[in-house]
């Protein structure tokens, strides 16, 4: 019986889903759930600000989930935790360089989330009536947070908040490119499948997992 030859359209599409079905995402693959809810979030907001620093990624995955271990699992009660606390908590989870200015950051973007939002992200996204690019403004507009930080933040959100995908960060489309799956966000969404922001948002965190994890081998087989 001959060998079937795929076209690569094919191989694009089937590498696409094995990315996809290997986990949900970046964040829910390292133990950060996804959800719309105000703490999970603030959370993920709070892991894209510590993903956006430069150093080891495990750094910022230590440090994201060491905030909520300590009993600040919102932004309310992150704003109302003390600058040492928050200080060495980072610093016993692994942060280098300017430890105490990023508490300070951290303990200004929960307060301001509290103040503008109600410590709810939710309200965030109704106050720019679904609109992306007035929702990527006024992230942009909280402490600490800047287009990278909202690109890593999106990314996740963009599973639950479909109008703003089709979103991949700089990891992802490095990947991609590396791939051959392309090199835009909206080629990963055709990738993904129309209105598949949930699933392209399992691609676009996978890919993003293959990047810091240098796992380039093992898909090339």
């Amino acid at each position: 019986m001959p060998t079937r030859v795929t076209s690569p359209v094919e191989d694009r599409k089937r590498l696409a889903r094995r990315l996809a079905g290997s986990g949900r995402g970046f964040a829910e693959q390292y133990g950060f759930r996804v959800v719309n809810n105000p703490a999970s979030l603030f959370q993920v907001l709070c892991l894209a600000v510590l993903l956006a620093r430069r150093g080891d990624f495990r750094r910022a995955l230590d440090s994201a989930h060491a905030l909520p271990a300590a009993g600040w699992d919102s932004a309310a009660r992150l704003a109302r935790s003390p600058h040492a606390g928050r200080a060495r908590v980072l610093r016993d989870s692994g942060q280098r360089g300017d430890v105490d200015a990023l508490a300070d950051t951290l303990g200004d973007l929960a307060r301001a989330v509290v103040q503008r939002y109600r410590g709810d992200l939710r309200r965030l996204r109704a106050v720019a009536h679904h609109d992306p690019a007035r929702e990527r403004e006024l992230l942009t507009e909280l402490p600490g947070v800047d287009a990278a930080v909202v690109d890593l933040f999106l990314r996740e959100a963009q599973a639950l908040w479909r109008e703003v995908a089709p979103v991949a960060d700089r990891r992802a489309l490095a990947a991609a490119r590396r791939l051959g799956l392309g090199s835009s966000a909206d080629d990963l969404a055709g990738l993904a499948g129309s209105g598949e922001s949930e699933r392209l948002a399992w691609l676009v965190g996978a890919l993003a997992r293959v990047d810091l994890e240098r796992r380039y081998a093992e898909l090339a087989g």
